[in-house]
């Protein structure tokens, strides 16, 4: 009997040596992988998108107001329109409005304040009105009533491509058959250009 335990006791204390030795191999095994590692970095600058008219002077006379206007005469006012972004551009649109100074100067649609204008490849010549195109001149919006319902798109622009301008005559024009209800109104037109930019691209 004496055999037997001690026999015993020695299989016990093997068996714990040896899971020792077997946990000792795997803790080894953890630390001993290879590695390597590489990276790479990306500079991501959002464009932008610009539309401006100049300032006031010779190219923005828009700003200059008008008075005694009479059936049949127009009012021709110039003014750069420059994308000043760097990014080309799908459209630019343009929104007319009177606020409260709306009258029938603005309201009458056949009768009232009548909007053109055109675009010139050179600058517009003439120190006041009439002023001449020399290199050209294109339709941007055709003759239609001066207040906008919806945003108009402008056609024939150079400046839908980054950093391009536009030499614009603005003219507002007093119907022959405006009636004698117009005679002394008055009304502020607001001009608002938008841009937006062109189609998104995968690049």
């Amino acid at each position: 009997m004496g055999i037997t335990l001690k026999t015993t006791a020695s299989k016990i204390i093997a068996s714990v040596a040896l899971v020792g030795t077997a946990a000792a191999v795997a803790g080894l095994g953890t630390y001993g992988a290879f590695t390597s590692t590489t990276s790479a970095s990306q500079d991501v600058t959002a464009g932008t998108v610009n539309i401006a008219l100049a300032a006031s002077g010779v190219d923005n006379t828009l700003n200059v107001p008008v008075a005694g206007v009479l059936p049949g005469d127009k009012v021709e006012k110039l003014v750069k329109l420059t994308n000043g972004g760097n990014s080309a551009l799908n459209n630019i649109t343009l929104d007319t409005s009177a606020g409260a100074t709306g009258s029938l100067l603005t309201s009458d649609p056949v009768n009232g304040l009548q909007l053109t204008i055109e675009n010139c490849a050179t600058a517009w010549t003439g120190t006041a009105a009439p002023y001449t195109c020399t290199g050209g001149a294109t339709t941007v919006l055709a003759s239609s009533p001066i207040l906008t319902v919806t945003p108009k798109t402008l056609a024939n622009l150079s400046s839908l491509t980054a950093g391009q301008f536009d030499n614009l005559m603005v003219t507002t024009a007093l119907p022959a058959s405006a009636p004698n209800t117009l005679q002394g109104l008055t009304s502020t037109i607001g001009f608002t250009f938008t841009a937006t930019q062109r189609t998104a691209t995968t690049k």
